[in-house]
């Protein structure tokens, strides 16, 4: 199977820390990939690279065969890259359907011209009801969102990034505060959507990684000491000693 996405000998120094060392990751279609590791281990700076935030020292990003390193966000977006924050981005003085509805102009239309007829209108108000439907907010669209739970908010925003219409859906910590009962609603979501696209994790809750992960992405002061499936990142010893708890 072709990566839809992957890294090549992929750095990003700061000074002299380097906060990606010479990572190699690949992203299959309709996966669940997760990146675990202690903080500071390099995982958020490495979805930043990846997508555009911050720019790489060295190495490569390839999307779709498309050597995307360069490339600067809004292209990346416009290619099927999206993703979510650690900290909310969202608009609070707006209501949760204004929210997905202007990310969904943005991205059909660039700007208002979208809204120059009545059908163009229609199918961006369609498509926005499909996007709250698909993760469970239909029923809250007329709230304004700063009056959202926590974890609704959470949710508004993997909404905000679906309206990009992405291939690739990368999610910085999105059960970060979350109760047990949020955090089950965001893995349920999470394995729905990677039906249909890959979606890239970064998360602290190791079980919940475990449960619904297909690859397992370990980060180590910017480098990747190790990869695979859930049983097998469970029995890696340096896992197990450094971020899972080593058994006696």
């Amino acid at each position: 199977m072709t990566a839809i996405l992957y890294t090549k000998e992929l750095c990003k120094q700061f000074g002299g820390v380097w906060a990606v060392d010479h990572a190699n990751v690949e992203i299959m279609a309709k996966q669940v990939r997760s990146i675990i590791g202690p903080n500071g281990a390099g995982k958020t700076t490495l979805i930043n690279v990846i997508t555009g935030r911050l720019p790489a020292t060295s190495g490569s990003v390839i999307f779709k065969g498309e050597d995307i390193t360069r490339k600067p966000v809004d292209q990346r977006v416009k290619l099927g890259i999206s993703r979510t924050f650690q900290i909310n981005s969202i608009f609070p003085g707006l209501t949760v359907f204004e929210n997905v509805r202007i990310a969904k102009q943005a991205h059909l239309g660039g700007s208002l011209r979208i809204l120059s007829s009545k059908r163009s209108l229609k199918d961006v108000n369609d498509q926005t009801w499909r996007i709250l439907e698909r993760i469970q907010m239909a029923d809250k669209a007329d709230v304004i969102a700063k009056n959202l739970a926590h974890g609704d908010q959470r949710l508004l925003e993997v909404g905000i990034a679906l309206a990009g219409n992405p291939e690739v859906l990368f999610l910085d910590e999105p059960t970060a505060g979350m109760s047990p009962a949020e955090t089950e609603r965001v893995a349920v979501l999470i394995k729905g959507l990677a039906q249909d696209i890959a979606v890239v994790l970064v998360e602290h809750d190791v079980d919940m990684v475990m449960n619904i992960s297909d690859i397992i992405t370990v980060l180590h002061q910017g480098v990747v000491v190790a990869e695979g499936p859930p049983d097998s990142i469970r029995e890696n010893d340096t896992v197990k000693e450094a971020y899972l708890g080593k058994e006696d």
